[in-house]
């Protein structure tokens, strides 16, 4: 009996030893997905970007509009929390806002836009198609709404946490708050 027992024991402490080395985010675990991939898309430096440039970084990828009231502000404010509550680590991190309204979001706007939140913070666009396709490996979408200039759009409001080695493993839904991100950041980094 005793030998059961110890059997039953060191099965035990196994089974926890394995608990504890997988992540727990606190956003959804989207690793066996398969949402994400690579982009080809305009800086607001007006550089050509891929995902492939920010390897070796923890990216967090967010699909907004400079226009949009609420959520793309709000996130954006969240994410800026974030950098500070990482300390040192935040330069392992890349935040890039792609914009859904290449109408309006020229390089120029998102230059001012973007970086004004976070000095690290990078604003991509490119033309519809470039946009259909990011948004396509991310399953996110996004629609017009209204007419004229002062229109809305529609989109995805959660942001994706990308590992270091390109893998799409996050979704943090809008309004998640900084704390949300920074622990599901803080395990990736240390992944």
């Amino acid at each position: 009996m005793s030998k059961l027992i110890r059997l039953a024991f060191i099965s035990f402490i196994c089974t926890l030893l394995l608990a504890c080395s997988k992540p727990a985010f606190q956003g959804t675990d989207i690793s066996q997905s398969q949402i994400g991939g690579g982009f080809s898309l305009i800086d607001h430096h007006g550089q050509l970007k891929t995902l492939a440039d920010y390897q070796g970084k923890v990216v967090v990828l967010f699909f907004g509009y400079t226009s949009c009231p609420d959520v793309c502000p709000t996130t954006m404010a969240e994410l800026r929390n974030t950098m500070s509550e990482l300390g040192e680590a935040a330069k392992d991190v890349q935040v890039l806002f792609i914009s859904v309204d290449p109408e309006r979001d020229t390089t120029q706007l998102l230059s001012q836009y973007v970086p004004a939140f976070h000095p690290s913070f990078i604003g991509l666009t490119g033309n519809k198609s470039q946009i259909d396709a990011a948004t396509k490996n991310y399953r996110a979408i996004y629609q017009k709404q209204g007419q004229g200039n002062n229109y809305l759009v529609d989109h995805t409001a959660g942001s994706y946490l990308i590992d270091r080695k390109g893998n799409t493993r996050v979704l943090v839904n809008y309004g998640a708050g900084a704390a949300t991100f920074t622990h599901d950041i803080q395990l990736l980094l240390a992944d």
